[in-house]
């Protein structure tokens, strides 16, 4: 059976290195680290996911600030508020909960983010600097980078002659996954939708980075023997034998099948996802020292 990646553990890990440095921070006589969560709208999702995020960040020790705004919010009354937490120098993480009301250009509302307090990495100034490997000042989204930490705990930082293929395209996971895997010497292919015999393309993988939004579509016979499995997926599913109306949530991997050939899986859930906000108060914690003109640490 495959070693299982324990992400609750590593991400532990992160947010203890994280309160050590605001602590750090504060000794040197440096503005600790400020985050600002913005949320337009009350869908029930972002509001449980704003809630962890400014918890975990008063738990670093940061200056941690909410904007909860209305559904009506307009995009005009939106930039505004950006506009002031770019110019707020106590604040050196700004993060706009997606998705945002229809009537807001979320794009827009993204690139007006300064680059250096975009802590999501969506900014088109951050996504550059990963695509060029200026990997020193550039701010990665935080679900390929956690995902990229696990990686490391079971293979090291340097992955040259290994193949990795990444299963999924999107902005936020697939493009800036295959960029890390590229900058620690990976062979890299990016597979989706269309592209042919995926199985027998993931069978090459001694990486496989699963990031497609579907349940279970990676099954145990794509897995080639002894891979390290990255399953980035989350989907809810009916789960009769729950009772009526459960559900549980699974990845875009089979689970049980891949785990009797990989080396080394991350379970869904407690695999990737405790990594993603471990990563924005890492990002954060990084933005403060380089406005405090100190060095970034490293994760």
């Amino acid at each position: 059976m495959a070693e299982v990646i324990d992400g609750k553990s590593v991400a532990e890990d992160v947010v203890s290195k994280v309160k050590a440095l605001t602590a750090d921070l504060s000794a040197k006589g440096a503005t600790k680290p400020g985050l600002a969560v913005v949320i337009v709208g009350e869908d029930p999702a972002s509001q449980v996911y704003v809630a962890s995020k400014s918890r975990t960040a008063k738990e670093c020790g940061f200056h941690s600030l909410q904007h909860t705004l209305s559904a009506d919010t307009t995009e005009e009354q939106l930039l505004k508020i950006i506009g002031d937490l770019n110019a707020d120098r106590s604040i050196h993480g700004i993060l706009v909960q997606l998705p945002l009301p229809g009537h807001i250009d979320a794009g827009k509302v993204i690139q007006t983010i300064a680059p250096e307090k975009d802590v999501d990495g969506f900014h088109f100034i951050n996504v550059g600097k990963l695509g060029t490997g200026e990997l020193d000042t550039a701010f990665v989204p935080c679900t390929p980078a956690g995902s990229m930490l696990l990686i490391e705990r079971v293979r090291g930082k340097d992955l040259s002659g290994l193949n990795a293929v990444v299963v999924g395209r999107s902005n936020i996971v697939g493009k800036p996954m295959a960029n890390l895997l590229l900058a620690a010497n990976c062979t890299v292919t990016i597979a989706h939708s269309r592209t042919r015999d995926l199985p027998a393309l993931a069978r090459t993988a001694d990486i496989l980075v699963a990031a497609v939004g579907r349940p279970e579509m990676v099954k145990g016979e794509w897995v080639k023997p002894g891979a390290t499995v990255i399953d980035v997926g989350i989907n809810r599913i009916p789960a009769p034998e729950k009772g009526e109306g459960k559900s549980r949530l699974v990845g875009d991997v089979a689970y049980a099948e891949a785990a009797k050939v990989a080396g080394a899986i991350t379970p869904v859930p407690g695999g990737v996802g405790p990594m993603t906000i471990a990563m924005l108060m890492a990002n954060t914690v990084a933005s403060a020292y380089l406005a405090a003109g100190l060095k970034r640490p490293s994760f």
